[in-house]
């Protein structure tokens, strides 16, 4: 268990902070995931790899805190802290073209939405995302497409719409 746990943990807390971008309810959901393969174990069939596995129980781990948490707001996807600290110019741009994406992000289907996470915060395979989602690789790999197509169009109309004085969201 000791090795499965040094080899997964830093796939399965991405996996989880792509999801509630919160690092100390990741740190927490993390512990929390790894302890539920620890009581389930001997049910895991092989039929899919271990990250696998535990990144499925991971999702129902983090789907179970936000049914037993509704009422809580989640944080925003930065900290503050991140975004006033002082960096170089080229780096403070590139974080609030980031965060722009990622707010853009936020509008897309929750399906769509979770697709692009996984693959980008995530870097899972196409493949990896649709055992996780319980969908086909291609499934996976349409709808980052589709999203990625989204983000880029309304990304470059919010732009458009900034330079012409005009709110497009």
């Amino acid at each position: 268990m000791e090795e499965l746990y040094k080899e997964n943990i830093k796939m399965v807390f991405h996996f989880l902070f792509s999801l509630c971008h919160d690092e100390s309810l990741t740190e927490e959901l993390t512990q929390e995931t790894f302890l539920k393969a620890y009581q389930s174990i001997g049910r895991f069939d092989g039929s899919c790899k271990i990250s696998t596995w535990l990144c499925s129980i991971a999702r129902n781990t983090y789907y179970q805190y936000l049914s037993k948490n509704r009422k809580q707001v989640p944080k925003d996807f930065m900290a503050e802290e991140e975004i006033s600290e002082v960096t170089p110019e080229r780096e403070v741009l590139a974080k609030i073209e980031l965060l722009d994406v990622l707010k853009l992000m936020q509008n897309l289907p929750e399906r769509m939405r979770e697709v692009m996470y996984l693959r980008i915060t995530g870097a899972l395979t196409f493949k990896e995302i649709g055992e996780i989602l319980g969908k086909s690789e291609n499934w996976a790999r349409v709808n980052y497409y589709r999203g990625k197509e989204r983000v880029i169009k309304e990304y470059y109309s919010e732009e458009r719409g900034e330079r012409d004085g005009k709110n497009t969201l």
